[in-house]
């Protein structure tokens, strides 16, 4: 579906074409006719002016992917006028003499050799205008490259912290099990301690009662 913005863009195009067309002319047109061809040159420079400032808010309402593309066309639209407007002026103030036929179709081959310099700039343009836009392109998905690099940064520095984390608690529960494997080895011995006590005094307690008793 044909946005109103590329829908602008072909009103350009086709103003911009006859535009250079009548310049030419212009330049190698008798008096008589000058007249119609800067009444028409002047009426198509200002559509494509008004062409320009409706394409200019349009932009605004483009979306922010295709915004940037958007303008750097109508930058490229702008000075293609500029350069028409310029071209118009300066072929509006060729002083148009009688000349002889020899003259006359050398006045032709000169306009002609203007109107083909103008498609040579125009299509200069256009290029211009495509490289822009590949570069920019380049530069969206260089930007998007990046951002998704980052993103797997953080999403690893992120893993790398919950790592840390569960180590650190892994650390502080050996440490814990390390204690108290040690208090209960602590215990058991005590416990062995006080047994062997308790059956060395039993056991010297038998001996003297029965060493009294052989006594009596």
């Amino acid at each position: 579906m044909v946005s109103l913005f590329e829908n602008y863009e072909q009103q350009y195009s086709v103003l911009t074409a006859d535009i250079t067309a009548q310049i030419g002319q212009l330049a190698a047109s008798a008096t008589k006719d000058r007249r119609q061809l800067i009444s028409n040159i002047e009426k198509h420079v200002e559509e494509a002016q008004e062409l320009l400032e409706q394409m200019d808010l349009e932009v605004r309402e483009v979306e922010s992917a295709k915004r940037q593309r958007c303008r750097t066309k109508l930058d490229c639209y702008r000075a293609e006028l500029k350069r028409l407007t310029l071209e118009y002026i300066k072929a509006r103030s060729i002083k148009q003499l009688s000349y002889d036929s020899a003259e006359e179709l050398n006045d032709v081959r000169m306009a002609s050799d203007q109107k083909q310099r103008l498609l040579d700039n125009s299509e200069r343009i256009e290029r211009t205008g495509r490289q822009l836009e590949e570069g920019y392109r380049v530069v969206i998905e260089t930007q998007e490259i990046g951002n998704q690099v980052m993103q797997n940064l953080n999403n690893q520095r992120e893993t790398i912290k919950r790592t840390r984390s569960r180590l650190r608690e892994t650390d502080e529960e050996l440490g814990r099990s390390s204690r108290l494997m040690g208090s209960m080895i602590m215990r058991s011995i005590q416990q062995k301690i006080i047994l062997f006590i308790v059956g060395a005094c039993f056991l010297i307690a038998l001996c003297l009662g029965l060493y009294l008793g052989l006594s009596k």
